[in-house]
């Protein structure tokens, strides 16, 4: 073979290379890395956002969302006071989004579910057999029966049950109720100041609870593995939670629950003062959610709350026993996202008024 045909030879045998090349390079495309969307939200919405998670992932495969449990107070500090970027925020107390993030983090607020606080237990507490609606008091005050609630400084649920022990006085016309169960254990008083009762919190490391009586957790969600080791008797946390954990709970009544508002000017009689200096009063229990500022996938975010608001989203919720708010209700038009105007009137209600 001359050197003229070994040189066309060699030619095509690159020819042909760079082709099985190039076939390879399209048969094995570059995979594009997934859209992480961060969804910070309170402990109390854990079983809901994961049920919420594989519904967007599987309508969105390409979106890998995340979720971050926390009690609601240290879940909006991520943002403000941390520095943390995140798509998505979900307080179990929604007036905690605008006291904590307007104006700098957030503009909006979207109350989209309910819940009441009940007294959570296991038939192998002490006392199972016994306890009921009528004699739980009785029963937490007994000295070997210990029991718990998350840290008032952390999270709404430790707040709030705060607030149902000291409404449990006016019900139940018993003054000592508080100072027995509380107060006597730990430096958390309620003081009276013209007919509130006001709760002013210490910092979290200066509420030195007795620990052979009280338990305190920064998360509701904590004490659950307290109660399943028997580490605690009882503990304070929403129906929801102890549903969905398959917990026994004795519902208390309506006046001090904080689940109607029926009793809304009831429950202001009661008011928690927290170590940052913020003040919550006694309402209703509403959670709230919002798409930060600072957020890096807001479309990604409002499809988010889309599903959350939609009717697949609210039977979710209604399935693990915590009642959404049916429609929705956002708290200023003008700054809800423009998707969630459009999407669904039904399932959103937006206001005519400015912002309340």
């Amino acid at each position: 073979m001359g050197r003229e045909h070994v040189t066309i030879a060699f030619l095509l045998l690159l020819v042909l290379l760079a082709g099985c090349i190039g076939t390879s390079t399209e048969q094995k495309p570059v995979q594009k890395e997934k859209i992480v969307l961060k969804v910070f939200h309170a402990g109390s919405l854990t079983n809901p956002f994961k049920e919420l998670e594989k519904i967007y992932e599987q309508r969105y495969p390409n979106v890998d969302v995340q979720c971050e449990a926390a009690g609601s107070v240290k879940t909006i500090r991520k943002v403000t006071e941390l520095g943390r970027s995140a798509d998505i925020v979900a307080s179990a107390d929604y007036t905690l989004i605008p006291k904590m993030m307007y104006p700098n983090y957030a503009d909006f607020t979207i109350k989209f579910a309910k819940n009441q606080i009940v007294l959570a237990y296991l038939n192998t507490s002490k006392y199972a057999d016994e306890i009921n609606s009528d004699n739980w008091i009785e029963i937490l005050r007994k000295p070997e029966v210990k029991f718990g609630f998350s840290n008032p400084n952390d999270d709404p649920c430790g707040f709030r049950s705060q607030m149902v022990l000291q409404l449990a006085e006016l019900y139940y016309n018993d003054s000592k109720i508080y100072d027995d169960l509380v107060a006597s254990h730990s430096n958390l008083k309620f003081v009276e100041e013209n007919g509130t009762y006001v709760l002013r919190m210490p910092s979290s490391e200066n509420i030195k609870p007795d620990t052979n009586k009280l338990m305190i957790r920064s998360m509701e969600m904590e004490l659950i593995q307290a109660l399943e080791a028997g580490e605690v008797d009882y503990y304070f946390i929403y129906r929801s939670v102890a549903q969905q954990h398959g917990h026994s709970f004795i519902e208390l009544p309506k006046q001090i629950d904080l689940s109607s508002p029926e009793y809304a000017e009831l429950y202001k009689k009661v008011k928690v003062i927290l170590a940052n200096g913020k003040e919550v009063t006694g309402k209703p229990i509403v959670y709230g959610i919002t798409i930060p500022k600072n957020a890096e996938h807001k479309e990604y975010a409002e499809k988010f709350l889309e599903i959350l608001l939609s009717k697949e989203g609210q039977d979710v919720f209604r399935k693990l026993g915590q009642p959404p708010i049916t429609p929705a209700e956002a708290d200023d038009k003008d700054k809800v996202p423009e998707s969630l105007r459009t999407v669904s009137y039904t399932h959103l209600t937006l206001p005519t008024t400015e912002r309340v």
